[in-house]
């Protein structure tokens, strides 16, 4: 897609999101895809409760059509409280587009934001592109998990646990004098 054709991309909070709108991008979701979501992503109450709290922060992409990415940094508890989860996905059409690239970056800025020291990421070992993404932004992975998660069809995959250092982020653009809220 050439710059001149690309949409009106925005990427804005969930809060700001049309409650709908988030329901009706995750219920277009591929159901492969759809099978490692760790919440209920097709229950408006659950995206009404995202919209509510204030645990982690959430945004959504959109392209003047509606919703064509998500992602969310959701802070561990307990003894890791100092880590979050990075959760993203993004619609089939909008793939390759940078609209995860430009999601896994607002999941950096929220990290800083929360006061997180570390990011991780979960994904299906088969994902390339995905774990191809990450890693150019910085994560690296932590551990390959065999056999970890089960798809709808009673298939076992593998999993990569990808991380990031966040204070290396915020060390970076400091170093490079770049304002992370502009970047």
């Amino acid at each position: 897609m050439s710059a001149s054709a690309a949409p009106d991309r925005r990427v804005i909070p969930i809060s700001q999101a049309d409650p709908a709108a988030v329901a009706a991008f995750f219920a277009t979701v591929p159901e492969g895809d759809g099978t490692f979501f760790k919440e209920d992503v097709l229950d408006r109450n659950a995206i009404a409760e995202w919209v509510r709290s204030e645990r982690g922060q959430r945004w959504v992409a959109t392209d003047g059509n509606g919703v064509v990415g998500y992602v969310a940094v959701v802070p561990l508890t307990g003894w890791s409280s100092h880590v979050g989860e990075v959760r993203l996905v993004v619609s089939a059409a909008a793939r390759g587009a940078g609209v995860g690239r430009t999601l896994a970056r607002k999941s950096l800025l929220g990290a800083l934001q929360l006061g997180l020291t570390k990011i991780i990421v979960e994904v299906v070992a088969d994902q390339a592109p995905a774990i191809g993404m990450f890693q150019a932004l910085g994560f690296a992975p932590e551990a390959m998990l065999h056999d970890h998660v089960r798809d709808r069809s009673g298939t076992l995959r593998d999993l990569v646990v990808l991380a990031h250092s966040v204070e290396d982020t915020w060390s970076g653009f400091a170093t490079a004098g770049v304002d992370p809220e502009v970047s």
